[in-house]
Protein backbone atom coordinates (compact mmCIF):
# COMPACT_ATOMS: atom_id res chain seq x y z
CA UNK A 1 0.00 0.00 0.00
CA UNK A 2 1.59 3.71 -0.77
CA UNK A 3 2.96 5.96 1.81
CA UNK A 4 -0.34 7.80 3.87
CA UNK A 5 -0.40 11.19 2.80
CA UNK A 6 -0.95 14.47 4.94
CA UNK A 7 -3.17 16.70 2.45
CA UNK A 8 -2.88 20.86 3.23
CA UNK A 9 -5.19 23.07 2.45
CA UNK A 10 -3.62 26.69 2.22
CA UNK A 11 -4.82 30.23 1.47
CA UNK A 12 -2.85 32.21 -1.17
CA UNK A 13 -0.37 34.57 0.04
CA UNK A 14 3.49 34.19 0.97
CA UNK A 15 2.58 34.35 5.09
CA UNK A 16 -0.01 31.43 4.78
CA UNK A 17 1.44 29.26 2.16
CA UNK A 18 5.41 29.16 2.78
CA UNK A 19 5.01 28.37 6.63
CA UNK A 20 2.21 25.88 6.26
CA UNK A 21 4.26 24.25 3.36
CA UNK A 22 7.71 24.13 5.55
CA UNK A 23 5.46 22.88 8.62
CA UNK A 24 4.35 19.66 6.37
CA UNK A 25 8.06 18.97 5.42
CA UNK A 26 8.42 18.94 9.06
CA UNK A 27 6.27 16.56 9.68
CA UNK A 28 7.91 13.96 7.03
CA UNK A 29 11.20 14.70 8.41
CA UNK A 30 10.00 14.05 12.13
CA UNK A 31 8.04 10.74 11.08
CA UNK A 32 8.61 7.66 12.37
CA UNK A 33 7.37 5.95 9.16
CA UNK A 34 7.50 7.39 5.48
CA UNK A 35 4.60 9.90 4.55
CA UNK A 36 3.83 12.45 1.60
CA UNK A 37 2.43 15.99 1.45
CA UNK A 38 -0.19 16.67 -0.69
CA UNK A 39 -1.53 20.46 -1.10
CA UNK A 40 -4.87 21.50 -2.94
CA UNK A 41 -4.33 24.67 -4.47
CA UNK A 42 -7.13 27.14 -4.79
CA UNK A 43 -6.57 28.83 -7.52
CA UNK A 44 -4.89 32.61 -6.28
CA UNK A 45 -6.92 35.94 -6.46
CA UNK A 46 -4.36 38.01 -7.81
CA UNK A 47 -1.85 38.04 -10.20
CA UNK A 48 1.02 38.51 -7.54
CA UNK A 49 -0.14 35.81 -5.40
CA UNK A 50 -0.40 33.11 -8.52
CA UNK A 51 3.15 34.24 -9.39
CA UNK A 52 4.69 34.24 -5.90
CA UNK A 53 2.90 30.45 -5.42
CA UNK A 54 3.93 29.35 -8.74
CA UNK A 55 7.78 30.20 -8.18
CA UNK A 56 7.56 28.58 -5.21
CA UNK A 57 6.36 25.72 -6.11
CA UNK A 58 8.68 25.53 -8.84
CA UNK A 59 11.61 25.48 -6.50
CA UNK A 60 10.14 22.63 -4.23
CA UNK A 61 9.55 20.69 -7.15
CA UNK A 62 13.27 21.25 -8.73
CA UNK A 63 14.44 20.48 -5.28
CA UNK A 64 12.67 17.24 -5.18
CA UNK A 65 13.48 16.49 -1.69
CA UNK A 66 10.67 14.95 0.03
CA UNK A 67 7.58 13.33 -1.09
CA UNK A 68 5.37 15.81 -1.93
CA UNK A 69 2.41 16.91 -4.88
CA UNK A 70 0.70 19.84 -6.15
CA UNK A 71 -2.80 19.45 -7.14
CA UNK A 72 -4.47 22.16 -8.47
CA UNK A 73 -8.57 22.46 -7.98
CA UNK A 74 -10.79 23.96 -10.99
CA UNK A 75 -11.45 27.69 -10.95
CA UNK A 76 -14.74 29.05 -9.16
CA UNK A 77 -15.82 32.46 -9.33
CA UNK A 78 -14.81 34.12 -6.35
CA UNK A 79 -17.03 36.45 -3.88
CA UNK A 80 -16.81 39.96 -5.27
CA UNK A 81 -19.82 41.48 -2.50
CA UNK A 82 -17.31 40.37 0.57
CA UNK A 83 -17.15 42.20 3.28
CA UNK A 84 -13.51 41.13 4.62
CA UNK A 85 -10.98 38.71 4.08
CA UNK A 86 -12.54 35.69 6.97
CA UNK A 87 -16.06 35.91 4.94
CA UNK A 88 -13.61 36.19 1.67
CA UNK A 89 -12.10 33.23 2.30
CA UNK A 90 -14.78 30.85 4.21
CA UNK A 91 -16.97 31.71 0.99
CA UNK A 92 -14.03 30.78 -1.69
CA UNK A 93 -13.62 27.87 0.24
CA UNK A 94 -17.10 27.07 0.57
CA UNK A 95 -17.07 27.12 -3.26
CA UNK A 96 -14.50 24.53 -3.48
CA UNK A 97 -15.82 22.02 -1.19
CA UNK A 98 -17.26 19.98 -4.32
CA UNK A 99 -13.58 20.16 -5.50
CA UNK A 100 -12.08 19.59 -2.61
CA UNK A 101 -14.25 16.17 -1.47
CA UNK A 102 -13.36 14.79 -5.20
CA UNK A 103 -10.17 15.50 -5.14
CA UNK A 104 -9.41 13.71 -1.94
CA UNK A 105 -11.98 10.50 -2.76
CA UNK A 106 -9.28 10.26 -6.03
CA UNK A 107 -5.82 9.99 -4.04
CA UNK A 108 -5.07 6.51 -4.27
CA UNK A 109 -2.48 7.18 -0.90
CA UNK A 110 -4.28 6.51 2.79
CA UNK A 111 -5.20 10.00 4.09
CA UNK A 112 -3.26 10.58 7.47
CA UNK A 113 -5.03 13.91 8.08
CA UNK A 114 -6.62 16.94 6.13
CA UNK A 115 -4.95 20.49 7.64
CA UNK A 116 -6.65 23.42 6.54
CA UNK A 117 -5.62 27.25 7.00
CA UNK A 118 -6.75 29.83 9.05
CA UNK A 119 -10.16 30.75 7.87
CA UNK A 120 -10.88 27.19 5.71
CA UNK A 121 -13.30 25.80 8.29
CA UNK A 122 -16.18 25.29 5.42
CA UNK A 123 -13.84 22.03 4.59
CA UNK A 124 -14.25 20.42 7.52
CA UNK A 125 -17.72 19.42 6.52
CA UNK A 126 -15.42 17.34 3.98
CA UNK A 127 -12.98 15.88 6.59
CA UNK A 128 -16.39 14.32 8.54
CA UNK A 129 -18.58 12.78 5.63
CA UNK A 130 -15.17 11.31 4.45
CA UNK A 131 -14.01 10.51 8.75
CA UNK A 132 -10.42 11.86 7.42
CA UNK A 133 -8.74 13.51 11.07
CA UNK A 134 -8.87 17.30 10.40
CA UNK A 135 -6.68 19.66 11.83
CA UNK A 136 -6.18 23.32 11.61
CA UNK A 137 -3.21 25.26 10.64
CA UNK A 138 -2.75 28.09 12.13
CA UNK A 139 -0.58 30.74 11.14
CA UNK A 140 -1.04 33.56 13.90
CA UNK A 141 0.14 33.75 17.53
CA UNK A 142 -1.89 31.26 20.19
CA UNK A 143 -3.21 34.74 21.56
CA UNK A 144 -5.03 35.06 18.51
CA UNK A 145 -5.65 31.30 18.67
CA UNK A 146 -7.23 31.96 22.19
CA UNK A 147 -9.50 34.99 20.87
CA UNK A 148 -11.13 32.87 17.87
CA UNK A 149 -11.90 30.11 20.24
CA UNK A 150 -13.31 32.76 22.96
CA UNK A 151 -15.35 34.94 20.28
CA UNK A 152 -18.24 32.74 20.24
CA UNK A 153 -18.81 33.26 24.16
CA UNK A 154 -17.75 37.21 23.44
CA UNK A 155 -20.29 37.42 20.89
CA UNK A 156 -22.84 35.96 23.48
CA UNK A 157 -21.99 38.21 27.22
CA UNK A 158 -20.81 41.59 24.68
CA UNK A 159 -24.41 43.08 23.74
CA UNK A 160 -22.86 46.53 22.53
CA UNK A 161 -20.12 47.05 19.94
CA UNK A 162 -16.59 46.01 21.72
CA UNK A 163 -15.50 49.76 21.74
CA UNK A 164 -18.68 51.01 23.26
CA UNK A 165 -18.09 48.82 26.20
CA UNK A 166 -16.90 49.80 30.10
CA UNK A 167 -13.13 48.43 30.69
CA UNK A 168 -11.46 45.91 29.08
CA UNK A 169 -11.85 42.20 27.85
CA UNK A 170 -10.65 39.18 29.41
CA UNK A 171 -8.93 36.69 27.87
CA UNK A 172 -7.40 34.27 29.48
CA UNK A 173 -3.85 34.09 29.60
CA UNK A 174 -2.93 37.81 28.55
CA UNK A 175 -3.51 41.03 30.17
CA UNK A 176 -6.43 42.96 30.16
CA UNK A 177 -7.06 43.35 26.34
CA UNK A 178 -8.58 46.78 25.63
CA UNK A 179 -11.29 47.20 22.94
CA UNK A 180 -9.76 48.97 20.88
CA UNK A 181 -6.58 46.78 19.55
CA UNK A 182 -9.08 44.00 18.54
CA UNK A 183 -8.97 43.13 14.93
CA UNK A 184 -11.49 45.21 13.02
CA UNK A 185 -13.80 42.38 12.09
CA UNK A 186 -14.62 42.81 15.77
CA UNK A 187 -15.10 46.10 15.96
CA UNK A 188 -18.01 46.09 13.32
CA UNK A 189 -20.43 43.56 14.90
CA UNK A 190 -22.84 43.90 12.09
CA UNK A 191 -20.82 43.27 9.11
CA UNK A 192 -20.99 39.41 7.51
CA UNK A 193 -17.51 39.16 7.96
CA UNK A 194 -17.69 39.75 11.88
CA UNK A 195 -20.35 36.44 12.01
CA UNK A 196 -18.05 34.39 9.74
CA UNK A 197 -15.11 35.43 12.22
CA UNK A 198 -17.47 33.90 14.88
CA UNK A 199 -18.55 31.08 13.15
CA UNK A 200 -14.68 30.25 12.63
CA UNK A 201 -14.10 30.01 16.11
CA UNK A 202 -17.28 28.09 16.71
CA UNK A 203 -15.94 25.04 14.29
CA UNK A 204 -12.40 25.26 15.82
CA UNK A 205 -13.55 23.11 18.48
CA UNK A 206 -14.67 20.18 16.09
CA UNK A 207 -10.87 19.49 14.84
CA UNK A 208 -8.60 17.06 15.57
CA UNK A 209 -6.03 19.44 16.64
CA UNK A 210 -5.18 22.52 15.86
CA UNK A 211 -1.38 23.34 14.70
CA UNK A 212 0.08 26.60 15.87
CA UNK A 213 3.28 28.42 14.74
CA UNK A 214 4.48 29.53 18.43
CA UNK A 215 6.77 27.93 20.72
CA UNK A 216 5.27 26.64 24.32
CA UNK A 217 7.99 29.12 25.86
CA UNK A 218 6.90 31.69 24.11
CA UNK A 219 3.28 31.87 24.62
CA UNK A 220 3.02 29.72 28.00
CA UNK A 221 0.22 31.44 29.58
CA UNK A 222 -2.07 31.35 26.68
CA UNK A 223 -1.47 27.87 25.88
CA UNK A 224 -2.26 26.50 29.29
CA UNK A 225 -5.43 28.66 29.26
CA UNK A 226 -6.28 27.26 25.64
CA UNK A 227 -5.82 23.34 27.16
CA UNK A 228 -7.15 24.03 30.37
CA UNK A 229 -11.09 24.75 28.60
CA UNK A 230 -10.74 28.35 29.87
CA UNK A 231 -11.22 29.86 25.98
CA UNK A 232 -14.23 27.54 25.13
CA UNK A 233 -16.52 28.16 28.26
CA UNK A 234 -15.11 25.32 30.29
CA UNK A 235 -15.52 22.32 27.39
CA UNK A 236 -12.24 20.74 26.01
CA UNK A 237 -10.64 22.38 23.37
CA UNK A 238 -9.16 20.59 20.65
CA UNK A 239 -5.36 19.41 21.43
CA UNK A 240 -2.93 22.28 20.88
CA UNK A 241 0.46 21.28 18.59
CA UNK A 242 3.14 24.55 18.84
CA UNK A 243 5.72 23.79 16.41
CA UNK A 244 7.23 26.57 15.62
CA UNK A 245 8.72 28.88 15.26
CA UNK A 246 8.18 27.73 11.31
CA UNK A 247 10.26 30.16 9.72
CA UNK A 248 11.88 28.92 6.01
CA UNK A 249 15.40 30.49 6.58
CA UNK A 250 17.16 27.84 4.08
CA UNK A 251 18.03 29.94 0.99
CA UNK A 252 16.08 29.01 -2.44
CA UNK A 253 17.73 25.72 -4.33
CA UNK A 254 17.89 27.97 -7.32
CA UNK A 255 20.45 30.68 -5.60
CA UNK A 256 24.43 30.62 -6.87
CA UNK A 257 27.02 30.27 -4.87
CA UNK A 258 28.78 33.11 -6.02
CA UNK A 259 25.80 35.58 -6.11
CA UNK A 260 26.33 38.69 -5.27
CA UNK A 261 24.94 39.89 -1.86
CA UNK A 262 21.91 42.51 -1.81
CA UNK A 263 22.64 45.77 -2.15
CA UNK A 264 20.71 46.22 1.24
CA UNK A 265 23.43 43.74 2.97
CA UNK A 266 26.09 45.60 1.09
CA UNK A 267 25.37 48.86 3.14
CA UNK A 268 24.49 47.59 6.29
CA UNK A 269 28.31 45.57 6.11
CA UNK A 270 29.37 49.12 6.39
CA UNK A 271 27.44 50.26 9.68
CA UNK A 272 28.00 49.42 13.02
CA UNK A 273 27.02 46.68 15.45
CA UNK A 274 23.00 46.89 16.19
CA UNK A 275 23.04 51.05 15.21
CA UNK A 276 20.89 50.12 12.02
CA UNK A 277 16.62 50.82 12.44
CA UNK A 278 15.10 48.90 9.96
CA UNK A 279 11.10 49.85 8.71
CA UNK A 280 9.43 47.41 6.94
CA UNK A 281 5.71 46.85 6.75
CA UNK A 282 5.00 43.56 5.07
CA UNK A 283 4.40 41.88 1.27
CA UNK A 284 0.83 43.73 0.99
CA UNK A 285 2.20 47.33 3.27
CA UNK A 286 2.36 50.70 1.24
CA UNK A 287 2.14 54.18 2.70
CA UNK A 288 0.78 57.22 1.51
CA UNK A 289 2.83 60.49 0.67
CA UNK A 290 1.77 62.47 3.96
CA UNK A 291 2.46 59.44 5.84
CA UNK A 292 6.38 58.86 3.73
CA UNK A 293 6.69 62.43 4.77
CA UNK A 294 6.09 62.00 8.42
CA UNK A 295 8.01 58.92 9.04
CA UNK A 296 10.96 60.86 6.75
CA UNK A 297 10.53 63.78 9.53
CA UNK A 298 11.07 61.87 12.31
CA UNK A 299 13.94 59.61 11.11
CA UNK A 300 15.65 63.06 10.11
CA UNK A 301 15.19 64.00 13.57
CA UNK A 302 16.07 60.62 15.54
CA UNK A 303 19.55 61.41 14.15
CA UNK A 304 20.05 57.01 13.91
CA UNK A 305 20.97 54.89 11.22
CA UNK A 306 17.87 53.60 9.51
CA UNK A 307 17.08 51.02 6.19
CA UNK A 308 13.99 51.85 4.84
CA UNK A 309 11.80 49.61 2.84
CA UNK A 310 9.40 52.08 0.96
CA UNK A 311 6.58 50.50 -1.03
CA UNK A 312 3.96 52.78 -3.27
CA UNK A 313 0.27 52.54 -4.05
CA UNK A 314 -1.03 49.22 -5.90
CA UNK A 315 -0.83 50.24 -9.78
CA UNK A 316 -4.47 49.44 -10.02
CA UNK A 317 -5.88 50.17 -6.29
CA UNK A 318 -8.97 51.40 -8.14
CA UNK A 319 -10.03 48.12 -9.19
CA UNK A 320 -9.09 46.06 -5.61
CA UNK A 321 -5.19 45.29 -6.84
CA UNK A 322 -3.42 44.90 -3.19
CA UNK A 323 0.36 44.23 -3.99
CA UNK A 324 2.44 47.57 -3.72
CA UNK A 325 4.50 48.71 -6.72
CA UNK A 326 8.16 49.91 -6.55
CA UNK A 327 8.06 53.23 -5.02
CA UNK A 328 8.93 56.54 -6.42
CA UNK A 329 11.15 58.02 -3.66
CA UNK A 330 11.10 61.63 -5.99
CA UNK A 331 7.34 62.00 -5.07
CA UNK A 332 6.81 60.38 -2.03
CA UNK A 333 10.05 61.84 -0.11
CA UNK A 334 10.07 65.42 1.25
CA UNK A 335 12.35 67.46 -1.19
CA UNK A 336 16.22 67.14 0.05
CA UNK A 337 15.81 64.01 2.37
CA UNK A 338 18.20 61.67 0.75
CA UNK A 339 20.50 63.95 0.32
CA UNK A 340 20.54 65.25 3.71
CA UNK A 341 20.51 61.53 5.28
CA UNK A 342 22.83 59.89 2.77
CA UNK A 343 25.31 59.17 5.33
CA UNK A 344 23.36 57.44 7.51
CA UNK A 345 20.11 55.93 5.57
CA UNK A 346 19.24 53.88 2.78
CA UNK A 347 15.48 54.22 1.55
CA UNK A 348 15.02 51.18 -0.71
CA UNK A 349 11.86 51.14 -2.86
CA UNK A 350 11.42 47.72 -4.11
CA UNK A 351 10.97 44.60 -1.94
CA UNK A 352 13.36 43.40 0.22
CA UNK A 353 15.19 40.28 1.83
CA UNK A 354 13.93 40.80 5.09
CA UNK A 355 14.99 37.24 6.87
CA UNK A 356 18.88 38.52 5.97
CA UNK A 357 18.08 42.03 6.98
CA UNK A 358 17.04 40.59 10.26
CA UNK A 359 20.05 38.40 10.73
CA UNK A 360 22.26 41.36 9.97
CA UNK A 361 24.73 42.07 12.87
CA UNK A 362 23.94 45.49 11.90
CA UNK A 363 20.31 45.83 12.48
CA UNK A 364 19.26 46.63 16.12
CA UNK A 365 15.86 47.20 15.89
CA UNK A 366 12.74 46.87 13.55
CA UNK A 367 9.63 49.10 12.72
CA UNK A 368 7.16 46.15 11.74
CA UNK A 369 3.81 46.38 10.71
CA UNK A 370 3.51 43.14 13.16
CA UNK A 371 2.48 40.29 10.94
CA UNK A 372 2.99 37.17 12.54
CA UNK A 373 5.58 35.70 10.82
CA UNK A 374 7.53 39.21 10.58
CA UNK A 375 7.22 39.07 14.39
CA UNK A 376 8.81 35.39 14.81
CA UNK A 377 11.72 36.45 12.13
CA UNK A 378 12.63 39.84 14.36
CA UNK A 379 12.10 36.87 17.95
CA UNK A 380 14.40 34.33 15.86
CA UNK A 381 17.32 36.97 15.29
CA UNK A 382 16.60 38.93 18.77
CA UNK A 383 15.81 41.94 17.11
CA UNK A 384 13.70 44.02 19.41
CA UNK A 385 10.98 46.00 17.55
CA UNK A 386 8.47 49.15 17.29
CA UNK A 387 5.13 47.98 15.94
CA UNK A 388 3.11 49.80 13.32
CA UNK A 389 0.27 47.61 13.01
CA UNK A 390 -1.55 48.08 9.72
CA UNK A 391 -4.46 45.90 9.51
CA UNK A 392 -6.24 42.31 10.49
CA UNK A 393 -4.83 41.01 13.46
CA UNK A 394 -2.20 43.55 14.00
CA UNK A 395 -3.37 45.89 16.36
CA UNK A 396 -3.56 42.74 18.38
CA UNK A 397 -0.38 41.64 17.95
CA UNK A 398 0.97 44.66 18.94
CA UNK A 399 -0.33 45.04 22.20
CA UNK A 400 0.87 41.31 22.92
CA UNK A 401 4.33 42.19 21.98
CA UNK A 402 4.45 45.41 24.49
CA UNK A 403 2.15 44.00 26.79
CA UNK A 404 2.97 40.83 27.47
CA UNK A 405 5.99 39.64 26.00
CA UNK A 406 7.65 42.98 26.27
CA UNK A 407 10.07 42.79 22.98
CA UNK A 408 8.69 46.07 22.10
CA UNK A 409 8.41 49.80 22.63
CA UNK A 410 5.19 51.32 22.26
CA UNK A 411 4.72 53.41 19.44
CA UNK A 412 1.41 55.63 19.51
CA UNK A 413 -0.58 54.68 16.06
CA UNK A 414 -3.87 56.57 15.18
CA UNK A 415 -6.22 53.78 14.14
CA UNK A 416 -8.86 56.25 13.35
CA UNK A 417 -6.78 58.27 11.20
CA UNK A 418 -5.83 55.46 8.66
CA UNK A 419 -2.68 54.47 11.27
CA UNK A 420 -0.79 57.61 10.97
CA UNK A 421 1.69 58.26 13.28
CA UNK A 422 3.30 61.73 13.88
CA UNK A 423 6.89 62.22 13.22
CA UNK A 424 7.16 63.55 16.67
CA UNK A 425 5.78 60.11 17.90
CA UNK A 426 7.99 58.25 15.41
CA UNK A 427 11.40 60.38 16.58
CA UNK A 428 10.32 59.74 20.26
CA UNK A 429 9.75 55.92 20.01
CA UNK A 430 13.01 55.62 17.46
CA UNK A 431 15.43 57.56 20.21
CA UNK A 432 13.65 54.98 23.11
CA UNK A 433 15.01 51.81 21.11
CA UNK A 434 17.42 52.79 19.32
CA UNK A 435 19.11 55.35 22.04
CA UNK A 436 20.28 53.13 24.89
CA UNK A 437 17.04 54.79 27.55
CA UNK A 438 15.15 51.90 29.78
CA UNK A 439 12.35 51.30 27.86
CA UNK A 440 14.84 50.30 24.90
CA UNK A 441 17.01 48.17 26.88
CA UNK A 442 14.42 46.11 28.32
CA UNK A 443 12.83 45.76 24.71
CA UNK A 444 16.09 44.57 23.56
CA UNK A 445 17.03 42.37 26.58
CA UNK A 446 13.57 40.76 26.24
CA UNK A 447 14.16 39.73 22.64
CA UNK A 448 17.59 38.30 23.06
CA UNK A 449 15.51 36.10 25.76
CA UNK A 450 13.14 35.05 23.30
CA UNK A 451 15.68 34.33 20.58
CA UNK A 452 17.13 31.48 23.06
CA UNK A 453 13.34 30.41 23.73
CA UNK A 454 12.82 30.19 19.98
CA UNK A 455 16.07 28.49 18.87
CA UNK A 456 15.79 26.06 21.52
CA UNK A 457 12.27 24.64 20.96
CA UNK A 458 13.21 24.07 17.40
CA UNK A 459 16.23 22.40 18.55
CA UNK A 460 16.76 18.29 18.71
CA UNK A 461 14.81 17.87 22.52
CA UNK A 462 13.04 21.37 22.35
CA UNK A 463 9.65 21.58 23.05
CA UNK A 464 8.75 22.22 19.31
CA UNK A 465 10.52 19.52 18.19
CA UNK A 466 8.83 17.08 20.19
CA UNK A 467 5.37 18.64 19.52
CA UNK A 468 6.51 17.75 15.78
CA UNK A 469 7.34 14.29 16.71
CA UNK A 470 3.92 13.61 18.29
CA UNK A 471 1.69 15.39 15.78
CA UNK A 472 3.47 12.85 13.28
CA UNK A 473 2.72 9.83 15.25
CA UNK A 474 -0.86 10.91 15.62
CA UNK A 475 -1.33 11.61 12.28
CA UNK A 476 0.14 7.95 11.60
CA UNK A 477 -2.38 6.62 13.62
CA UNK A 478 -5.25 8.15 12.42
CA UNK A 479 -4.61 7.42 8.61
CA UNK A 480 -7.85 6.48 6.85
CA UNK A 481 -8.03 4.51 3.52
CA UNK A 482 -11.07 5.73 1.29
CA UNK A 483 -13.38 3.31 -0.13
CA UNK A 484 -11.98 3.49 -3.35
CA UNK A 485 -8.52 2.64 -2.27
Amino acid sequence: MANPTIVLLPVWGAGHFMPMLQAGKQLLASSSRPLSLTVLLMPAPTAQSASDISDHIRREEGAGAVDIRFHHLPDVKLPTDHSGVEEFISRAVQLHVPHLRAAIIGLTSPVAALVVDIFCTPALDVSRELAVPAYVYFTSSAAMLSLLLRSPALDDEVVVEFEEMEGALDLPGLPPVPPSVLPGTLLERKSPTYKWFVYTGRRYVEASGIIVNTAAELEPRVLAAIAEGRCTRGARAPGVYPIGPVLALTPPAHAEAEEQPHECLRWLDAQPPASVLFLCFGSKGFLTKPQAHEIARGLERSGHRFLWVLRGLPVDISRGAQDPSDANLAELLPEGFLGETKERGLVWPKRAPQKEILAHASVGGFVTHCGWNSILESLWFGVPMLPWPLGAEQHFNAFTLVCDMGVAVPLKVDRKRDNFVEAAELERAVRSLMGGGEEGRKAKEKAMEMMVVCRKAVDHGGSSCASVKRLSEDLLGGAVVLPNV
